[in-house]
């Protein structure tokens, strides 16, 4: 249970450093640094940065982004498979 509210938290949190990156490159701000968005990935909100990428229309040239992150969420998906078949 607290591996699934956290998904969603950092998921969300992912989400929405999406969001706001593409508002700022749009606006010329300061922008979130790409290692930043691949990290939050990473730490497992690949769900949320896929869904933003799509969402946004951002990053999605980049190989970096458009091949890593769909890598990252599956896996964290085989991962989560094979604790959960550990423990079944």
């Amino acid at each position: 249970m607290y591996l699934i509210i956290y998904i969603l938290l950092i998921s969300l949190i992912t989400f929405v450093c999406f969001g706001v990156d593409k508002w700022r490159a749009a606006n010329h701000k300061w922008r979130i640094s790409e290692a930043t968005l691949i990290g939050l990935c990473v730490l497992g909100g690949s769900i949320g940065g896929l869904s933003g990428m799509f969402l946004f229309h951002h990053k999605t040239r980049k190989p970096l982004f458009a091949i890593g992150v769909p890598l990252i969420l599956i896996a964290q998906i085989l991962g989560i498979l094979c604790i959960r078949s550990l423990f079944a």
